[in-house]
């Protein structure tokens, strides 16, 4: 697998896994009916941030994962990211490499820490990732989602120092 930094073309391979994501409803609480324009408006990143994706040896992106600075202005100096990875291609490890990518490029951009807004709280497989990157939960804030099988559940809120 090579992480590098998403181009247009990329597009149409993220768009794919992406509408799978966002149509079963656990994790994003993107609409559903984006088309790539949107897509492309809401996922690929302009300076400061950056777009990055993850590719299998064939070529294919399996993953891609979006960064930048959280808020504008006095609250640049913290950043966000965002991960989508193909979910036929989930448990390989694609998820990991996009977070420690996620993190060292942050670090090397001068960030002092990384926020993660949204990590709806049933997706216990992203808490656990995201805690042994050394992420904790700062709060929760309940009932904020609304999951298709469980109801209202919590958001949480994550923080790592870099």
């Amino acid at each position: 697998m090579i992480i590098r930094d998403a181009v247009e073309g990329d597009l149409a391979q993220i768009a794919r896994f992406f509408r799978d994501i966002v149509a079963a409803g656990e994790t994003y609480a993107y609409p559903e009916d984006l088309d790539d324009q949107a897509i492309a408006d809401l996922w690929l990143e302009r300076p400061p941030g950056r777009t990055v994706v993850a590719a299998n040896d064939q070529g294919i992106v399996v993953g891609s994962a979006k960064m930048g600075p959280n808020r504008p202005g006095r609250g640049s100096h913290i950043a966000t990211a965002s991960f989508m990875v193909d979910p036929a291609a989930q448990g390989r490890g694609i998820g990991r490499a996009l977070g420690e990518e996620a993190v060292r490029w942050a670090r090397d951009q001068g960030y002092r820490g990384m926020q993660f807004n949204a990590v709806v709280e049933t997706n216990a497989a992203a808490v656990r990732l995201w805690q042994s990157l050394g992420f904790a939960i700062m709060t929760t804030i309940p009932e904020a989602f609304s999951h298709p099988r469980h109801g209202l559940v919590g958001l949480h809120v994550m923080y790592r120092r870099i």
